[in-house]
């Protein structure tokens, strides 16, 4: 028998034994829809995080009065500095502003309530102050209606620009656009209305209501406001050189002692995005490894399979010997047996697996991520099921070929 025939001998075993084959496959493709989605919905969350900030600039970056993502560690305080003023961000925003283009935005209320005639939002809404760059520097637009106006800006108005999910809540069938909102007290008129961006963390800014920065600093009625700095240009090259050039105008206005730490965290727009990206890799890792647990499960099941179908052909195997099959081609036939069948439940898996990892990733990102076709993890697993086919054909296949066939001939 050469290596063709052995296939379709092969094939046609598997087709005689159609139901033990489709079981088999079948606990060969929940393995690898395991593998395979879970590396994908990890991917799709990626996407994700991508998309949440595909919208800021290359060259941009953050001053705020704590850092842009810390994990906290057992015993250790999070890491947060003094206020950044109205002042302060004030005087770097003249100070820096010819070198590049600077926004200010302050955290008014983070459980703001908004209400609209006999409706109102649950209590997890933001309501910011934001300067004329804001909605630039960071990737928001306008769907519908305008974004403020400069004399809005200036003197202080009751405008407001809402997010979706402020206007879902809301809203049902009239257009906000022009009505009016109660938050904090204050009447707002509604000009315009975000277009949906989504959130790595389910949504946040979606759920915000933007107001003038003038209007929120009025609005927090004496409190002591913290200020956030954007700070982006198109025309530098090295954004290293030009942060620490930022760094000095903010040490400078802060009065930071010479040869003491920097009073603020200064980081990259996309240092969030960075960072997730390290813990994805991780996961992936993890990801793979229980796959793989899963994938072994199946592997032990396909071998005790396989030893049953030895057992039940021990006299056909017997009359393949007599016939001048080498051991060799005996123990061929029934490695492909085995890899076909892995092969059949990778594809079924992946085909499984595709829609299951995208669903995940959309639920954990709110409908933010891409959907996701990962041709590196397909091929990865059908790498894979030819290796469980190997590891779970290779005894059976091992002992089958050394049958003696006299021996065979006389099984019953």
């Amino acid at each position: 028998m050469n290596l063709k025939e052995n296939v379709f001998e092969g094939l046609r075993s598997i087709k005689g034994n159609l139901l033990r084959t489709i079981l088999t496959a079948l606990i060969i493709s929940l393995g690898i829809t395991s593998l395979v989605g879970i590396l994908t919905a990890i991917d799709g969350i990626q996407s994700s995080v991508d998309n949440s900030f595909s919208g800021l600039g290359a060259n941009s970056f953050d001053i705020r009065n704590r850092p842009a993502m810390q994990i906290r560690r057992e015993g250790q305080k999070e890491k947060r500095f003094k206020n950044i003023d109205y002042r302060q961000a004030s005087k770097y925003k003249s100070l820096f502003s010819s070198k590049g283009k600077v926004s200010l935005k302050t955290n008014v209320n983070f459980n703001a309530i908004a209400k609209h005639g006999s409706k109102k939002t649950n209590p997890n809404t933001r309501l910011i102050g934001i300067d004329d760059n804001f909605m630039e520097l960071k990737g928001y637009k306008v769907s519908s209606g305008r974004n403020f106006s400069t004399h809005e800006y200036q003197h202080a108005s009751n405008v407001c620009v809402l997010g979706v999910d402020v206007v879902d809540q809301l809203y049902e069938k009239e257009s906000p656009v022009n009505s009016e909102i109660v938050v904090s007290g204050q009447k707002l008129k509604v000009v315009g209305i975000l277009a949906k961006k989504g959130s790595m963390m389910g949504g946040g800014d979606d759920r915000v209501i933007m107001v003038p920065l003038e209007t929120g600093r009025k609005m927090a009625m004496g409190r002591n406001l913290t200020f956030d700095i954007t700070t982006s240009s198109t025309k530098v090259k090295n954004l290293d050189d030009f942060m620490e050039e930022a760094r000095g105008v903010m040490r400078k206005v802060r009065m930071d002692p010479i040869g003491a730490e920097d009073s603020f965290s200064i980081d990259r727009s996309d240092s969030i995005a960075k960072s997730f990206e390290n813990i994805t890799s991780s996961l992936r890792i993890g990801g793979f490894v229980i796959g793989f647990i899963t994938l072994l499960g199946a592997a032990i099941a396909l071998m005790n399979i396989m030893m049953v179908s030895v057992t039940e052909r021990t006299r056909e195997i017997g009359i393949r010997k007599s016939l001048g099959a080498t051991p060799f081609r005996i123990l061929q036939q029934f490695l492909i047996e085995a890899i076909v069948i892995c092969i059949i439940g990778g594809l079924g898996g992946i085909v499984l697996a595709i829609p299951i990892g995208n669903l995940i990733a959309q639920g954990i990102s709110s409908g933010n991520a891409s959907f996701i076709i990962p041709w590196v993890w397909m091929i990865t697993g059908i790498i894979v099921c030819i290796l469980v086919g190997l590891f779970s054909g290779i005894y059976p296949a091992f002992k089958a070929s050394k049958l003696d066939p006299v021996e065979a001939l006389r099984y019953e």
